[in-house]
């Protein structure tokens, strides 16, 4: 479904990733962990060609992009079959929550504003916004930004979707209705990439966990693998770090 090989990203003098090479299948929900500056959100970028990488390539299903200088044409396809969640929101806030989610469907994928208002309206309550459809974003509250942001993604029907740690900019009340709506989501077989440092979450909801620092993926597995029976001792001091009562084992 998704393969990414060799890939790297360099911002000046610094190399942000290093050869990074990753699978991820069709309906999988792979969640990636590591401290800030380990590289996490600029790989996300990368699958999109938000950031272009300086080598390796990025694969999803038979479309193969790859390097630093690709077509327009390679970079739209890529696009059309991905979707992000950003950190923080990027809606319109001159729009609606219902002009919102209706914009990519009838800009980018030309598709009839009658057809995309009843998709974006479906989107919509499936996120559980179907009373705030002419609401702007200011009228909000930052879960339901970010759920509009979700259905956002949704709407436009993508092979992926992309989290860029969906829950960081929220309030501690706020997260667990952005996170119940992205595990519904998942029960429905979505292939997903996570980047969060919602440790249950991670737990509940992932098929695999990757850990990453410094640029390079330390080591992956299955959450309770990865939480239980880390093999690496970077992996494991995150944890003691990150989450108040480790439980793994040694």
């Amino acid at each position: 479904m998704i393969q990414l090989s060799g890939l790297s990203k360099i911002f000046g003098s610094q190399q942000v990733l290093k050869e990074i090479n990753l699978s991820v299948d069709k309906g999988e929900v792979v969640v990636i962990l590591g401290p800030s500056g380990s590289g996490k959100t600029t790989m996300l970028r990368c699958i999109n060609y938000l950031e272009r990488p300086d080598a390796g390539e990025v694969r999803i299903g038979n479309l193969a992009v790859r390097g630093k200088h690709p077509s327009r044409r390679d970079i739209h396809q890529l696009r059309q079959r991905t979707a992000m969640v950003f950190q923080q929101y990027n809606l319109f806030k001159h729009r609606t929550a219902l002009e919102n989610v209706m914009e990519g469907l009838t800009v980018v994928q030309r598709i009839p504003h009658s057809e995309a208002r009843e998709i974006s309206a479906r989107m919509l309550e499936k996120v559980g916004l179907g009373s705030k459809l002419d609401h702007y974003p200011g009228q909000l509250s930052g879960g339901q930004q970010q759920r509009v942001g979700i259905a956002r993604a949704l709407a436009l029907n993508p092979e992926v979707i992309l989290f860029d740690e969906p829950t960081s900019a929220l309030d501690p009340e706020l997260v667990g209705e952005v996170l119940e709506v992205i595990r519904r989501i998942a029960r429905e077989g979505i292939t997903m990439i996570v980047v969060t440092h919602e440790m249950g979450f991670a737990r509940d909801v992932a098929n695999r966990v990757v850990f990453m620092d410094g640029g390079v993926i330390v080591e992956e597995g299955q959450p309770e693998e990865i939480f239980q029976r880390p093999r690496e001792e970077r992996t494991r001091q995150f944890l003691q770090r990150i989450m108040p009562e480790p439980n793994y084992s040694i």
